[in-house]
């Protein structure tokens, strides 16, 4: 009895890895998606007497990665 699908083997791993790029060079080079655009905010002044640490939503999102 023989396996109707062959192995997979390194070199249709590749090939599969080289068409995936493709597709998705092809969706992000697609005309008449429009961008979107970044909204530039104003950054915060600097602290006059140091204590630059600021507890932000990103620093707040990691914190809540690293719960047990």
């Amino acid at each position: 009895m023989q396996d109707s699908q062959p192995k997979p083997s390194r070199r249709s791993f590749f090939l599969g890895a080289a068409v995936a790029s493709a597709a998705a060079a092809a969706v992000v080079a697609l005309p008449g998606v429009p961008a979107v655009d970044a909204i530039p905010r104003e950054p915060k002044p600097a602290p006059e007497k140091g204590g630059g640490y600021s507890l932000t939503d990103h620093v707040q999102r990691y914190y809540k990665t690293t719960r047990v």
